[in-house]
Parts: structure tokens; C-alpha cells; sequence
């Protein structure tokens, strides 16, 4: 056993050996260098060198790039910011502009539909007019002449009840008389010279009542103006 063990030791060693002395060799023979490979390998360091400064310039570039690139992201982002904000700007003051007509628009349709209900009558108050006007025609002849009471109670009843009923629906007689002259309600028909300085522009005289129907004018009276 003893003997076995010891025939192992020496064959692993003489292998040991052997493979030193290979190693040994090749040291040898890559130590033993040419001009010429000394030559070579001193390029392919400079190759080695330029090829790892090329690698390194351009990761330094990429890296520049890849910041120019997130700035330029950054500027394109606040344009595109400032861009939206005038949008909207625009988009809100067009609301607001169209809010503002909207409401002007009901304002009105409601002012005129108003106008409506109170004036739709017009017409046929206005076929009233010359009826008032024959009734007080009468009651100032039934006061020069010489009739019985009773014509003219009848007739101011007829009168006082019409007038009545026409202010029931809105209609109001024009205190014209001695008021400034104003085109918004008077008609001119004549012009006299006025006793009084006081008279000029004024009206001095009534041909024909003017009425009104809820304010509206709806017959001018037709004055005489002192100058």
C-alpha cells in the first residue's frame, strides 16, 4: 500500500515538472520579441488608446446631446404651455362675450314681450278715441244750449264711463296746455304770437287730446305753440 501511494507521489510530481518546464518555454518564446513585434504591438496600443478616447468623446457627446435634448423638451413644453394659456384666454373672453349677448338678448325679448301684453289692445283703443272725442264735443254744445238735465246727465254718464273703462286698460289723457312744447308728444298745427313772453314755446292751445297707453304714446295732441 505503501509502495503504491509512493509510485502516485512520483507521477504527479514528474507531471508537475513537466508542465513547468512547458510554461517556462512559452515565457520564453513570448519574451522573445522582434523589432518588429515590438513594433506592431506598439501600434496597436495607439490604436487601443485612440479607439478608447474616441469611445470616451463620444459618450461625453451623447451625454451633451442627451442634455441639449432635455433642455429643448423643457422649451417645446413652455411654448406649448403659453400656447393652451392664449387658447383659453380667447376661448373664455368668447364665453364671456357670448354670455353677455345671451343676456341682453333675454332682457330684451322679455322687455318686448312685456310691451306686447300691455299694448296688444292698441288697436282697438285707438277705435275709441274718436268715440271720447265726439262725447266731450257733445257735452260742451249740451252746455251752450238750452236742453233738460237730463240729456245732459245721460250723456256725461255715457262719457264718464267710457273714459272709465279706457283707463281700466291703461289709457291716459295728456295734460298738454301750457306745458313746454316737446315732440316726444305734442303735434304742432299752428303757431300764434303769445301775450306773454312767459307763452313762447309753450302750448297755448288744444285742437285734440293726445292719450297715452301705458305710457306708450298712442295719438300726438295736436297743439298750438305761442312764438
Amino acid at each position: 500500500m505503501i509502495l503504491e501511494d509512493n509510485i502516485l507521489n512520483d507521477k504527479m510530481t514528474d507531471e508537475t515538472n513537466a508542465v513547468n518546464e512547458k510554461c517556462e518555454r512559452e515565457d520564453d518564446f513570448m519574451t522573445e520579441e522582434t523589432p518588429e513585434d515590438v513594433e506592431k504591438n506598439s501600434i496597436d496600443e495607439q490604436k487601443c488608446s485612440s479607439v478608447e478616447d474616441k469611445v470616451v468623446e463620444e459618450k461625453v457627446e451623447s451625454g451633451k446631446f442627451k442634455f441639449m435634448k432635455g433642455d429643448s423638451k423643457k422649451e417645446s413644453q413652455k411654448v406649448k404651455i403659453e400656447e393652451l394659456k392664449e387658447q383659453l384666454a380667447v376661448l373664455n373672453d368668447k364665453y364671456l362675450r357670448l354670455v353677455a349677448e345671451f343676456d341682453n338678448y333675454r332682457r330684451r325679448t322679455a322687455k318686448e314681450r312685456l310691451e306686447l301684453i300691455c299694448t296688444a289692445s292698441e288697436d282697438v283703443i285707438k277705435g275709441f278715441l274718436p268715440v271720447l272725442d265726439d262725447c266731450e264735443r257733445a257735452l260742451q254744445l249740451l252746455e251752450d244750449a238750452d236742453v233738460s238735465d237730463a240729456a245732459k246727465e245721460g250723456t256725461e254718464l255715457i262719457y264718464s264711463k267710457l273714459l272709465s273703462y279706457l283707463k281700466s286698460k291703461g289709457v291716459s289723457s295728456m295734460d298738454a296746455k301750457g306745458k313746454e312744447f316737446d315732440t316726444d308728444y305734442h303735434e304742432a298745427i299752428a303757431q300764434f304770437p303769445a301775450e306773454d313772453k312767459k307763452l313762447k314755446n309753450k302750448v297755448i292751445d288744444v285742437a285734440q287730446q293726445g292719450y297715452t297707453l301705458n305710457g306708450k304714446v298712442i295719438r300726438f295732441a295736436k297743439v298750438v305753440i305761442g312764438i
